[in-house]
């Protein structure tokens, strides 16, 4: 495939462009030329050397990440960022990058991919960023105690790493909300919504007052281990695609 058709069907199916402004990452194709073949394309949460030299060792002519290595652009590519890019340049891999739209896309999402394991039902967005969205809440087919969601999480997120939960709503949890990453600041937006719970990847010192006080559950799921699913949905997408695909598993325990 062309490499300008391959950055084309994903800028479409992420609406890269709807995001253009709400989003500090440079979404899109971030580092590499439009021109040429693609055969190989690797797939990871992190843009880092660690996942750069994963992808040239598997023969990969691109590389598809949700975090990228420009966030607000670059002063100068010199020490740490010089050391990220070079092998990108010197091996001509391509660095796709979604962030924001891989996080609200109400299928191929990272919440999206939360609330299949959980099988939700009814889902809308959640999250409200401007005009879009970056999560997703749904309803339990069948309730959860919080036990149950607490163990439902650790076994079928990725990460190796328990989840913390704040123990703060109902007995009985139907409603969820859920915003990976970093989502603690949508816990007003979760309870306005109905949610018994709201499940991110990685907690502020303040949310456990908030949480206490509002009456919901928040899970802390993992930042890593929450962000692992859109990257995944790529790639099974690329594969329909006719691509070879690898996936470069580096969680980092947060």
């Amino acid at each position: 495939m062309e490499r300008s058709e391959f950055v084309d069907r994903l800028d479409s199916r992420l609406r890269i462009a709807d995001y253009a402004d709400l989003d500090a990452s440079a979404n899109g194709l971030q580092i590499g030329s439009r021109h040429g073949e693609i055969d190989h394309v690797a797939f990871a949460v992190d843009g880092v050397q660690q996942t750069f030299e994963l992808a040239i060792d598997a023969g990969a002519d691109a590389l598809v990440v949700h975090h990228g290595i420009s966030w607000g652009g670059f002063d100068r590519v010199t020490g740490r960022t010089y050391d990220r890019i070079a092998p990108l340049v010197e091996n001509d891999l391509a660095l796709y990058v979604a962030h924001l739209p891989l996080d609200g896309h109400q299928e191929l999402g990272n919440a999206a991919g939360v609330a299949d394991v959980l099988g939700l039902e009814d889902r809308t967005p959640f999250g409200e960023l401007g005009p879009e969205y970056v999560g997703q809440r749904g309803t339990a087919r069948e309730t959860y105690t919080p036990a149950e969601l607490r163990e439902r999480l650790e076994a079928e997120l990725d990460g190796n790493r328990d989840v913390q939960f704040l123990e703060f709503g109902p007995d009985e949890i139907e409603e969820v909300a859920i915003l990976t990453g970093s989502g603690t600041d949508y816990l007003d937006e979760a309870v306005a919504a109905g949610a018994d719970a709201l499940i991110t990847g990685e907690g502020k010192q303040k949310v456990y007052h908030e949480a206490r006080e509002a009456g919901i559950h928040v899970a802390l799921a993992g930042h890593y281990a929450t962000e692992t699913f859109g990257v995944r949905a790529l790639q099974e997408l690329a594969a329909e695609w006719g691509l070879e695909t690898t996936y470069l598993d580096v969680p980092t325990g947060l």
